[in-house]
């Protein structure tokens, strides 16, 4: 951090040059970008704290306007009303970092995985993402936007280790899906997070204040999100809490046709495979396990019943 703290003077001076920097800190917990916390002393003597995010090696790979791309739809985000946090500056020249980086608002807040009162936490969650499924993309500038359910198309042909495939029965979701591929479009195009999890939820004194971390996001079949926050909630907080959680939402989105659900079901739990590789304690990768079982199973079984 020391070494690039001239760097990041010289990102405040491009964003006001009457702007002093104080400090500079790392944040811990980003895995897809890096993020740093800045303090600045403004011209008026007011202190202020912004955020500095820089995209990692995969999302630029994947999307190399990824920056661009984020610093636009906070913006739109922000101006729909939603807790996002709010961007201030984009520095694409490079001439600062290697890569592009982004200035965004400070939150005071972090992810809650104990929630004191569970119901209402999960409330909370349900209530936000209908937030962000309920907004009207008919007069808004996204096609910037990537198409979802191609990334989705491509989790069918990759492959994982073997061992995951035989704990987890990824070669049996992969043919199911296939047969059944391609899904019949049942509902609108939206605004997708493409993680909605309790880690990119900030909490302060047990109130939702923002949805960070918008670098999988996209347009598609609000489902996808759905599913992958249900397989999120049901690892940290069980079934119950994933119960209540889309009974929640479902009486939000009454306009929601929800057959397709068990297949972006399977895809959530295709795309949420991995976690026996995240270095979990051996009890909590087993009750993932168990739980990520359990998912496919109903999924499969719901399936089949229609």
């Amino acid at each position: 951090m020391k070494n690039e703290y001239g760097k990041f003077e010289q990102l405040v001076q491009k964003l006001d040059p009457g702007i002093k920097l104080i400090r500079a800190w790392e944040l811990k917990g980003g895995i897809s970008a890096q993020v740093t916390g800045l303090e600045m002393l403004q011209s008026t003597g007011r202190i202020i704290r912004m955020i500095v995010r820089q995209h990692g090696d995969n999302d630029l790979k994947r999307n190399p306007n990824i920056a661009a791309d984020e610093h636009r739809l906070l913006g739109i985000l922000k101006s729909a009303g939603l807790p996002v946090p709010k961007p201030y500056y984009i520095e694409q020249s490079c001439e600062v970092f290697s890569r592009p980086c982004l200035l965004i608002e400070f939150i005071e807040g972090k992810p809650d995985f104990t929630p004191s009162n569970l119901n209402d936490h999960i409330l909370q969650l349900a209530i936000n993402l209908a937030k962000i499924h309920h907004v009207d993309c008919a007069k808004l500038p996204l096609s910037f936007l990537p198409k979802l359910e191609n990334s989705y198309g491509e989790m069918l042909d990759s492959k994982d280790g073997a061992i995951l495939e035989e704990t987890l029965n990824l070669s049996l979701i992969r043919d199911l899906l296939k047969s059944y591929m391609p899904l019949r479009p049942m509902n609108k195009e939206v605004i997708l997070h493409g993680d909605y999890w309790p880690g990119n939820i900030l909490w302060k004194e047990d109130k939702l204040v923002s949805i960070i971390d918008w670098e999988d996001s996209g347009l598609g079949d609000p489902l996808a999100d759905l599913a992958n926050s249900q397989l999120e909630i049901l690892f940290h907080f069980g079934m119950d809490a994933m119960s209540d959680f889309t009974i929640q939402y479902k009486s939000m989105m009454p306009e929601l046709n929800f057959t397709n659900l068990p297949f972006w079901q399977l895809f959530a739990a295709l795309r949420l495979s991995d976690f026996p590789e995240w270095g979990l304690e051996k009890s909590k990768e087993n009750t993932w396990k168990k739980r990520h079982k359990s998912f496919v199973r109903q999924a499969i079984n719901q399936i089949r019943l229609n």
